[in-house]
């Protein structure tokens, strides 16, 4: 007798009642495809099955996105039982979309698996704006964060859309008869149709006024802009075509301008032969106080005062307006100022100066430079629009909610109560008016001390239009059905305007109309840009120096206070504070500090030692710090304090975007709201600093600071070095005894290995150039998403248990530079004179030099962990890759012992479905970004990098089912499909004619502890330094 067996989907599927199994069971689908879907452009919107209605038609149902569109938090998924015909199971689609979320402006591609967005990457094809930093990789984790306002709230209570618009309808409709002034306070757009809308509702009602804000201002170089241009618009710049930089106080590779300058800058500081046959690179002069990645990344750096920078940029204006000077400077940076005047007047349009100081007049400096030299990389005719706040309307705004004189307040995208330093004042403020409305994806600080919370969609779940620079347009799209009960701000601004059309089709009616001419609307929306030429604002001239630019000397203010500059900045991984209660951010180490979960005040050792601050190193191996009292007039906060190596004396620096308490999960409640300190909005204040009891514990993942002269780790040399001397001398392969005969460790001869014919198939390598890398940590947090990399909190990073399979050391030079530290070591005489001289490496220099490492496993031809481990857990593939069997691995952990690289990592615990760990993998929501192509380990095994090898495997299949060869341009890891500069590029060397192939013959080329004989797969290029101060 034969039995009918029947396998369950779903543990839903054992209860009869369910009705979503039951639906599913009967009608997956609420209606059937059309047969002509999407093929029309002008049917999307009158179908009522949109392509882009992903949880719709991709089966993976959940019980807040369901077919029902049931709403409530994600609990379970069920499967679906028909497969869709656009989603095809374990295949990925790919959709371009926009992020601006008011501080990161992106063009962007997203990946989906069975209707789930889990991954961003960057849009390589996108003219502009096409990088992605780490905040723009981890956003898609902040989409399935399980606090997220998930319906419209009235007087603190859920309600429904239809109740809301009503009531608000009611209130401006009310407040409009009265008269009584409405301020809707925004983020920047940077988008046609909402300022198209926001247009309609003042001229529907004329009591509103619309003002903007940036969390982190710019206004003062906008202000300076407008002055110049009469448009209130940046500067764009092009780093690629310049020869020489001078940067003031500008973190040109941070958030600088809204950043995405990485690409550019790194084109010119490789190495390449010029028209003379002599290689050539950029040269980078970086005056600044805090430590930042640009500076990290200059020729040249000088630390100073906010004071001294006014002083320097006003010393290189005067100069090449042939005035004489009406002010002292310091003879050192006299010295630097005129070495950084030679240099610009010798490039001319082949150099640029850029500053951040936040200064009206200095800002006029800099475009009056910039065109006096004529500089190719300076574009003010196409500005950028991703920034257009304005701090004195502001500051009027505040006055005016103090003072009653306004009713009634709107906030969209901007959080006003946590992001100003009068957010005490506004909250009270807020609360006594007539009306309050906040559009928020959570229910933050300001959001909760409103009448009125509308839920946001996040940008994954919504359509949009952007102009980010004059004629390069975006479009945003959903990739995901809502999971909550959220709704656009811009469907709501419609139906207060009344008009009843769909925001999709208020965008696709305006692009029509305004933008495309005729061109694809579809085509726009695949590409997810559009670039006009004819645009209005492209009209702007130039300027005439003498008649806009006054007494320059007027920058310069005599500062009699002896107090200290305290310079507040943004963290490359939290900017400005947006995605606080994303895990993956958190736990990001800073590029500079290497310190995660924390923000920190920034110190010299030389103001550390005087007002009596310490870091110190505990039993356990991990770092402490002093806290400090750090007073700016009649405000104050406790922050701990790192030395940082680098930092002007007479200055602290403290990031954005910690310290906030609303919205966030209580174990991602760290750190101290530097906003606080923020007066004006400018980021520089005059601080006292004196010292605070207790010590802090911080979350450090590199405590050795320095090389201590191992060139064998960072291999560098100068530009004049490597145009004039053989590979021998700046990048010698190491060499040992053989029969009292030195042997290169490359030989044969010396290998203790039996060697293998690699050359058949595919053989992988990964090629990092030290030139090209900046430290920006995108690689990290893409390497985060794509092989579901668990995060494990303060405590355990603070043990050295990080799990990150990807990171980026960075290491200070001991002297002034690496070269000086390297024939530090060799004039080492006797044993004495070691133990004293390698004491004295170990504490960085005043002023160091920086460098990045990006480390991985670097699947070893002959690897150490592979010959160790009992169980055959790890083992070499025939194409290069060092594989993992984590259902063989027992946890021995012999592997991470024995591997000279120190990149293994181990599962102390279970870091899913477990409260300990109550991060995204311990909540059903979170869960929904893993990649089904890479297990979820468990507690005990040990895990690293795999070159990501369901990429490589899936790059095969394709070419395979395609019946052609695998092109080198298919090739891509993680890591290397996320580095905006170029640093990582990854292919097969079998392929000659591979570009990882011809970086391995590069003369450049040499492997990270190449002596151990190990024989990576993973190659560095020597990094190659513009000292050369010759004018």
């Amino acid at each position: 007798m034969s039995v009918i067996k029947k396998y369950w989907k779903s543990v839903d599927q054992f209860d009869q009642n369910n009705p979503i199994v039951d639906r599913l069971e009967q009608n997956e689908f609420v209606e059937k495809l059309p047969k002509d879907f999407n093929k029309d452009d002008s049917k999307v919107q009158d179908n009522s099955t949109t392509r882009r209605d992903f949880l719709k038609y991709a089966g993976f149902t959940t019980a807040a996105a369901t077919i029902a569109a049931c709403e409530g938090p994600v609990i379970k998924s069920v499967p679906y039982v028909v497969q869709p015909e656009e989603i095809r199971p374990g295949l990925a689609n790919y959709y371009a979309t926009t992020i601006a979320d008011g501080y990161d402006f992106a063009s962007v591609l997203v990946k989906t698996r069975e209707g789930r967005p889990i991954k961003i990457s960057k849009n390589s094809e996108s003219p502009i704006f096409g990088s992605a930093n780490a905040r723009v990789h981890a956003s898609v984790l902040s989409m399935y964060d399980s606090l997220r306002l998930k319906a419209p709230k009235i007087n603190k209570i859920d309600s429904n859309w239809d109740d809301f618009n009503s009531q608000v309808k009611k209130k401006l409709d009310l407040l409009k008869n009265e008269n009584k002034p409405v301020t809707i306070l925004t983020q920047t757009f940077a988008s046609p149709t909402v300022n198209d809308l926001i247009q309609k509702l003042i001229l529907k009602y004329p009591n509103v006024n619309h003002i903007v804000y940036d969390t982190i201002s710019e206004s003062e170089t906008l202000d300076a802009f407008e002055n110049i241009y009469g448009f209130r618009g940046l500067a764009d710049y092009d780093f690629s075509k310049a020869d020489t930089i001078v940067s003031i106080d500008a973190d040109i590779l941070g958030d600088w301008h809204g950043g995405g300058f990485d690409k550019g800058y790194a084109k010119r500081r490789v190495p390449k032969k010029n028209n003379t046959n002599v290689y050539s690179m950029s040269y980078h002069m970086q005056f600044e106080s805090n430590m930042t990645l640009s500076g990290a990344n200059a020729d040249t750096r000088i630390p100073g005062t906010p004071n001294d920078q006014k002083k320097i940029l006003a010393y290189i204006y005067g100069k090449l307006i042939d005035e004489p000077l009406k002010f002292v400077l310091d003879k050192r940076l006299e010295d630097f100022a005129n070495q950084a005047f030679k240099k610009l007047k010798v490039s001319g349009p082949n150099a640029v100066l850029v500053s951040g100081i936040q200064d009206t007049t200095a800002q006029e400096m800099v475009l009056a430079i910039n065109t006096i030299i004529k500089s190719n990389a300076f574009d003010p005719l196409k500005p950028r629009l991703i920034r257009k706040g304005d701090n004195i309307k502001l500051q009027k705004l505040v006055n005016d909610l103090a003072s009653k004189k306004i009713a009634g307040l709107i906030t969209i995208g901007v959080n006003p109560v946590n992001d100003l330093s009068d957010g005490d004042k506004i909250s009270k403020a807020i609360k006594a008016l007539d009306f309050s409305l906040s559009f928020s994806l959570k229910l933050d600080e300001t959001a909760s001390v409103c009448e009125f919370v509308g839920a946001n969609h996040h940008y994954l779940e919504s359509w949009g239009d952007y102009e980010f620079k004059t004629g390069q347009y975006f479009l945003a799209q959903p990739t995901i059905r809502p999971l909550f009960n959220t709704r656009q701000y811009q469907d709501f601004l419609i139906e207060m305007i009344d008009e009843e059309q769909s925001y999709y089709s208020f965008i696709k009616n305006y692009w029509t109309k305004n933008i495309l001419l005729g061109k694809s609307f579809s085509k726009a929306l695949h590409d997810g840009y559009f670039t006009k030429e004819n645009s209005i604002i492209n009209k702007l001239s130039g300027f005439e120096i003498s008649n806009k630019i006054g007494d320059y000397s007027s920058l310069i203010k005599k500062n009699k206070s002896e107090k200290m500059s305290l310079i507040l900045y943004p963290k490359i991984g939290t900017g400005d504070g947006r995605q606080a209660n994303n895990p993956w951010l958190k736990e990001f180490p800073d590029p500079i500090t290497r310190v995660s979960w924390d923000n920190y005040l920034t110190i010299s050792n030389e103001d550390a030692s005087r007002i009596g601050l310490k870091n110190v190193s505990v039993a356990n191996g991990a770092l402490n710090g002093s806290y400090a009292n750090v007073i700016v007039a009649n405000k104050s906060l406790i922050a701990p304090v790192i030395i940082q190596p680098g930092q002007s004396p007479g200055t602290v620096g403290l990031a954005f975007g910690f310290g906030k308490k609303m919205g966030l999960k209580k174990e991602l409640q760290v750190g101290v709201n530097a906003y606080h300190l923020y007066k004006n909005q400018n980021r520089v204040q005059e601080v006292e600093i004196l010292p605070a009891p207790g010590y802090h514990e911080f979350a450090c993942v590199q405590l050795h600071n320095t090389l201590m002269g191992r060139g064998d780790i960072i291999k560098e040399t100068t530009l004049e070095i490597f145009n004039t001397k053989d590979k021998e001398y700046w990048n010698p392969v190491p060499k040992v005894s053989k029969n009292h005969i030195e042997t290169k460790v490359t030989s044969p001869e010396v290998d203790m290995w039996k060697e293998y014919d690699r050359s058949i198939g595919h053989h992988f390598n990964l090629s990092i150039d030290l030139n090209s890398c900046t430290g920006c940590g995108a690689c990290v947090i893409a390497c985060h998403a794509e092989n579901n990399v668990p995060v494990v909190g303060k405590e355990e990073v603070r043990k050295s248990r990080d799990m990150h399979w990807l990171r980026i050391d960075r290491y200070y030079s001991s002297e002034e530079s690496f070269e000086k530290d390297n024939k530090s070591v060799d004039n080492i005489s006797g044993l004495s004179d070691s133990l004293s001289r390698f004491g004295q490496m170990e504490n960085p220099s005043k002023n160091p030099q920086v460098v990045f490492q990006p480390v991985m496993c670097q699947h070893c031809n002959h690897a150490p962990c592979e010959t160790v481990c009992p169980v055959a857990a790890t083992s070499h593939g025939r194409q290069g890759q060092n594989h993992m069997a984590y259902n063989r691995c027992i946890g021995t952990r012999y592997c991470a012992n024995n591997c000279p690289y120190k990149v293994r990592r181990f599962n102390w615990f279970l870091y899913n479905k477990n409260d300990e760990f109550d991060y995204h993998m311990n909540d059903d929501l979170g869960r929904m970004v893993l990649n089904p192509d890479v297990v979820v380990r468990s507690r005990g095994v040990m895990e690293k990098c795999s070159f990501c090898i369901q990429m490589t495997q899936k790059t095969i299949l394709d070419a395979k089912l395609e019946g052609r060869e695998v092109n080198d341009s298919d090739w891509s890891c993680a890591c290397s499909d996320a580095c905006e500069s170029g640093a990582m590029v990854f292919g097969d060397i079998n392929d000659k004619e591979s570009k990882v192939s011809k970086l391995k013959e590069d003369d450049r080329m040499y492997h990270l502890l190449e002596s151990v004989g190990t024989k990576p797969n993973v190659m560095y290029q020597v990094k190659v330094r513009n000292t050369d101060k010759k004018i």
